[in-house]
């Protein structure tokens, strides 16, 4: 929570929001920009619930709706990280039009890997390094279940940590497990693109711009998943990184 609450007290600029969007994979809020988070869902089938949100989400002003991103309830969490990014400048002149997990790929050789959460292309990664443990509340063949956090955290190089662990409240105890000198990512379309986060342990942001938003409101609005509205043309990706020394031993990813 206090990773949240240090996010929200950064935001110097309100804005009215013009356009909510909850679909069945992606959350975007317009205000200042259109920022988009992970759809989740608490309980599906409780839809007589009070909460955070009732009334018309656009008489709203975006920091009101970024406060929901505090709420225990998961589904509202995605809706408040969401008015957080369509409030956020991403500041450009620090940031590459880099993949996240190819930015990996290219440090990760020999080195000890833990992902918290699925993402695709992980076969790729798997390939290069010494160990690969991927992490999830809901494993698949192959993953680990969360509670091996413990296990495997303390032992990696390199933590590449879903930004969905902002709408669960689970980022700061997956820090708190984490060696020092480990290079932790934050990685998704959730990410807050704020510099606050590398007072908080993160090394690397990487997230995304929306860049088309009629045709990106379109997507979410048919279900699309992430894989089809990156193929749109409709976000790109954005890296931002703490130390510059951790670009310099990087090459550079096309």
């Amino acid at each position: 929570m206090e990773i949240l609450k240090s996010i929200l007290q950064g935001i110097t600029n309100d804005a009215p929001v013009t356009e909510v969007m909850r679909g069945l994979h992606w959350t975007a809020v317009v205000s200042r920009r259109c920022g988009l988070s992970s759809t989740m869902i608490l309980d599906a089938c409780n839809n007589e619930k009070e909460d955070g949100t009732e009334g018309s989400l656009t008489d709203k002003t975006a920091l009101e709706l970024a406060q929901c991103c505090l709420s225990d309830d998961i589904s509202e969490a995605s809706l408040g990280l969401a008015a957080i990014n369509s409030l956020t400048d991403v500041d450009v002149e620090r940031c590459s039009d880099t993949d996240g997990l190819k930015l990996v790929y290219e440090v990760g050789r020999d080195k000890n890997i833990s992902v918290i959460g699925h993402f695709p292309f992980l076969d790729e990664l798997a390939g290069i390094a010494k160990n690969l443990w991927i992490i999830e509340k809901h494993p698949r063949p192959g993953d680990f279940p969360e509670e091996s956090s413990r296990d495997y955290l303390p032992r990696s190089d390199i933590v590449v940590i879903s930004s969905t662990a902002l709408i669960n409240h689970t980022l700061s105890g997956i820090l708190d497990l984490c060696k020092q000198e480990s290079i932790k990512m934050l990685l998704g379309p959730t990410t807050p693109m704020t510099k606050i986060l590398f007072d908080h342990g993160i090394d690397i942001l990487s997230g995304s711009v929306v860049t088309d938003k009629a045709l990106l409101l379109k997507h979410i609005s048919e279900g699309a998943n992430f894989r089809r509205i990156k193929k749109s043309g409709s976000v790109r990706f954005v890296t931002m990184v703490k130390d510059p020394r951790i670009v310099d031993s990087i090459k550079t990813v096309q």
